[in-house]
């Protein structure tokens, strides 16, 4: 995306690569930085959606699965796509971060 971001393929979403302290940056590159992590916040809900709709599906055949090993690898693939809930509400909350730093 630019220098201040970069694609993770796990959670599907670009996230800030910042590799200075942020009051070391200049006022309009903060002002960037929070512009862009707010249009890409702003996809975190849909990519959370997504991820819970295939673990609905995964879910329904769990359900019907009799063979265990099958069971097992379907419920790894569950839990790791609950994982990445997980990280992209904490990824979410980080908007707070940033917003409070900018105003500091």
């Amino acid at each position: 995306m630019n220098q201040y971001f970069a694609w993770d393929d796990r959670l599907g979403i670009s996230l800030p690569t910042l590799y200075q302290e942020w009051e070391l940056y200049s006022e309009d590159v903060r002002t960037f930085i929070v512009t862009q992590w707010e249009i890409i916040r702003g996809t975190i809900p849909d990519r959370v959606f997504a991820f819970e709709r295939i673990i609905n599906v995964k879910q329904a055949e769990l359900f019907e699965e009799e063979d265990f090993e099958l069971s097992c690898t379907i419920n790894s693939d569950i839990a790791e796509l609950a994982s990445r809930i997980n990280d992209l509400h904490i990824w979410y909350r980080t908007n707070q971060e940033i917003e409070h730093k900018r105003h500091s």
